[in-house]
Order: structure tokens, then C-alpha cells, then sequence
């Protein structure tokens, strides 16, 4: 592997505090026979200065991508929804990619103020990287949601399928047996889209360092405590050599600090559900206008909104005010604790949980309302519930297939219609058993939610007249 004399400086001396003019690098990496090399910077080469810069790019490869445009078809709260004005994964990514600019910009024009901003860059860059990681956050979810990752671990968690797993390495086991919608992400961005398998949408580090919440592996410790995790083993040296090039703390054997914009990110997120999912449950009529007016009208300006006679511009202004107050404070908090970032010491669950009271309790209440009398909702519980035979439908076809083809075994009829259905998939004679596993675990887990449930119910024979 090719590291600058940055990146071998930075790996022999572990520092204390992580540096912005190393945390916005945008410089992009490929992969070639399994090494991660540097590869050209487009903005520099498109012939017109400031025509895109390399964030702008990294924006554009995003929505641009198959796996972007599939969101739309993506739960967001409420799967396989017949309501057009709820969100989806495609709406809600662009609603969150949209905060996180303004977050950005703002704590842009701060550090500027501060002098804190590295020479070359602008507030707008700060506001265009975290954009970027927004706008990819979810980009790994499968269908169904958290439900679907769910259904995913329980079909390769079952002792049924222990066979299926001989010849894995715990590491390789543990990856295969935790499917998790943030280390997707990082996979469709780094190995699947674009520049397939040579390093995906080869997007800036500064962009890649912004995704990644959870900046460990699988096998890592903190990854037993939620099964949360960012990075698979098959995308674990372009990561060592993305966290290498930002000068990310390191914690332990392939368990790094995170970047501080991802921060920003997550309260992007954060910020857009805790609110939206509330504004959609109105929309459908799950939640009374009543209880989301209670929550949000401390931020708003009474008269204007009791001038709107519609239900639905009502819940669009709050909506607005409410983010347009968190925005403020979110950044606010940011500078604040920016010290304790840059040193990968910051303590609080999230920048959520360091906010004045006001905002902090607002936002919980919301999330708590959620819980109670939206996520439990019965339509969302039997469609969920439904999900799990779904995806082990559909499991239980190709695995075993996919098994017999990467061991040699001789194919049935079924495992040949099996493979069938994967066609377009890449299987080569150099795949193990994992990079078999983890290629039907692409395939599944970026299908749609109408396209799984029709495939599940086309082959499990219930719709074959």
C-alpha cells in the first residue's frame, strides 16, 4: 500500500488532536489487485476553475447513483406507504443532506471567524462536505429499514444455517451475520457503485471521514454493544487509508476516533426524524395535530401560524421554525466543543445531548412520542413483522445456491434458477465463501421494498397463478 509522508507520519506518531487541514483533504482513493492507491482530483483537471469543486463532485457522484435514485422505493417510517406526501428514504435523505449544509455553513462562517478555517478553504466547503455525508447516510439501508437488517441477521444468525458458515473466519462470520445499513453505506460508496470494485465513487476523504459514525469494524468492541459498526473487512484498507490521510485518532487495532463533521451529520439526522417522522404521522392520521402542536409551538411565531387554516401548512411551519432553531444551536454547540472533538475526546451521546435544555427536551419528547404512538403503530408492525419471511424467502433461495457454486458442488435444478435470478452479479472463481455471502447480501439488501415483497411472494409460489 502507497502512503504519503503525511499518512506514514501521521500512522507513527498517533496525535492528540486531529488537524482541519488534514480532516478536509480531498484527495480520492482507487483500488487496484486489493491496493489502495491515490487517484487524480477532478476539479483540478475539468478546465475551468471553480467550474465544481471536488465536494461539488463528490455531490454529484451521490445523486447521480443507482443506489441514490433506489431510495426513493425505501422505507422511511412507514414501509411500502400508500400516502404520497410521507417520506421515503430518498426524501428524508435530501431533507437531512439540507440541515447538514446549513449546519455546515454555519460552523463555516464561525471557524472563519475564529481563524480556524485552513487557508484555500471557504464555509461553503464545510457546509458542501457534510452535505455530502448526508445525502449518503442511508444509502446502505435495506429494505424494510432497521427491520430489514434485522431479518437479514436472524436468517444468517440461525443455527439452521450454521453449515453455510464453515470456513469463515469470525471476523468474515461476524460481518456476514451483522448486516448493518451504515457499513453499507460505506460499501456502495467505497467497492459497489461506479467505479465497481476499484474504489466505488472514489469520493474525498474529508467526505468519507464525514459518513462514518461508527469508525470500527464488526469484530471491534464497540460493535458487540448495538451491532453498530462502519466498516466491513471487505472495505478495511481503503478505510485505514482514508483514516490514515485525515489523521484519525486511532483507538485500537482498526477502531479510530470520529471525524468531527460526522457530528454534524448525525444531528442532521437526528434533527429531520425527530421532527418529520411526527409530520408524517399527522399526515396519515396516526398522531393528532394537537400533540405535534404542543411539542414544536415554543419555537414558533403563534400568530403567524394561527392564521393558516390548513393542518398541513401548520405542521410546515413549525416544522420549519423548530429546524431552523436547532440549526442555530447545533452549530453553536459544535464551536463550543470543537476542542474536544479535534481531540477524539468529546463526551456527550451526541451534539444533541450538549444543547440547552429547550432544544434537547423537545427533540427527546418528540423521538419518545414516536416510539409510543407511531413506530408501534399496527399497520407499521404488520408489515414489519411480514418482512422477516420476506427476506428469508428470499435468503433461502440464493444462499445456498450461491454456496454450492463457490465450494465446487455439484448445482441443482434450483441452485442454477437460483443463480439465475443474480445474473448481473459478478461472481468470479476467486470469490470465498464471504465475498460470496456479502455479494447476495448486496443484491438483497439494495433491492426495494415493492421489489422484495414481489420477488418473495413470485418465487415462493403464491403468486405463480
Amino acid at each position: 500500500m502507497i502512503m504519503t509522508n503525511h499518512c506514514a507520519h501521521t500512522a507513527m506518531t498517533k496525535p492528540h488532536r486531529m488537524k482541519w487541514e488534514h480532516l478536509l483533504s480531498a484527495r480520492r482513493f482507487k483500488q487496484i489487485d486489493g491496493e489502495v492507491l491515490p487517484t487524480r482530483t477532478p476539479a483540478t483537471s475539468e478546465g475551468a476553475s471553480g467550474l465544481r469543486s471536488d465536494f461539488h463532485i463528490d455531490h454529484d457522484r451521490v445523486v447521480f447513483s443507482g443506489a441514490f435514485r433506489r431510495l426513493g422505493r425505501k422505507t422511511q417510517v412507514h414501509p411500502l406507504a400508500q400516502n404520497d406526501h410521507t417520506h421515503n428514504r430518498l426524501t428524508h435523505s435530501v431533507e437531512v443532506a439540507s440541515v447538514g449544509r446549513s449546519l455546515g455553513n454555519r460552523a463555516g462562517v464561525m471557524m472563519q471567524h475564529a481563524g480556524q478555517l485552513p487557508a484555500g478553504y471557504t464555509p461553503h466547503d464545510i457546509g458542501a462536505v457534510v452535505q455530502v455525508a448526508c445525502l449518503a447516510h442511508d444509502i446502505g439501508n435495506p429494505p424494510f429499514g432497521h427491520t430489514g437488517e434485522d431479518a437479514l441477521r436472524d436468517w444468517f444468525r440461525d443455527e439452521r444455517h450454521a453449515p453455510l458458515m464453515a470456513g469463515l473466519s469470525p471476523a468474515e462470520r461476524r460481518d456476514v451475520e451483522t448486516y448493518e445499513g451504515n457499513a453499507h453505506s460505506l460499501r456502495m460508496l467505497a467497492t459497489l457503485e461506479m467505479y465497481a470494485g476499484e474504489g466505488g465513487m472514489r469520493l474525498t476523504a474529508a467526505a468519507i471521514g464525514a459518513l462514518i459514525k461508527y469508525p470500527w469494524t464488526s469484530s471491534a468492541e464497540p460493535a458487540y454493544l448495538r451491532d453498530k459498526f462502519n466498516i466491513y473487512q471487505t472495505e478495511l484498507p481503503y478505510f485505514r487509508q482514508i483514516a490514515s490521510e485525515l489523521g484519525l485518532i486511532e483507538r485500537g487495532a482498526d477502531q479510530w476516533a470520529r471525524h468531527p463533521l460526522s457530528y454534524l451529520m448525525e444531528a442532521a439526522d437526528d434533527i429531520c426524524y425527530a421532527i418529520l417522522d411526527l409530520e408524517d404521522a399527522v399526515e396519515i392520521g396516526i398522531l393528532d395535530y394537537s400533540e405535534f402542536e404542543n411539542l414544536f409551538t415554543k419555537f414558533a411565531e403563534v400568530d403567524k401560524l394561527w392564521a393558516t387554516p390548513s393542518v398541513r401548512q401548520k405542521c410546515a411551519m413549525l416544522r420549519g421554525m423548530a429546524i431552523g432553531r436547532c440549526v442555530a444551536e447545533v452549530a453553536e454547540k459544535f464551536m463550543l466543543h470543537q476542542d474536544t472533538l479535534l481531540a477524539g475526546a468529546f463526551q456527550g451521546k451526541d451534539l444533541i445531548d450538549v444543547c440547552a435544555p429547550e432544544i434537547r427536551e423537545t427533540l427527546l419528547e418528540a423521538k419518545r412520542l414516536a416510539s409510543q404512538k407511531v413506530y408501534r403503530h399496527r399497520t407499521k408492525l404488520v408489515t414489519e413483522i411480514a418482512s422477516f419471511p420476506c427476506l428469508s424467502t428470499l435468503l433461502d433461495v440464493l444462499v445456498p445456491a450461491v454456496a454450492a457454486r463457490v465450494r465446487g458442488e455439484r448445482l441443482s435444478a434450483r441452485h442454477t434458477l437460483a443463480l439465475g435470478l443474480m445474473a448481473e452479479t459478478p461472481f468470479t472463481d476467486k470469490d470465498t465463501p464471504y465475498l460470496a455471502y456479502m455479494k447476495v447480501l448486496d443484491f438483497v439488501g439494495g433491492m426495494t421494498d415493492n421489489y422484495a415483497a414481489n420477488l418473495a411472494r413470485e418465487i415462493s409460489g403464491v403468486g405463480i397463478l
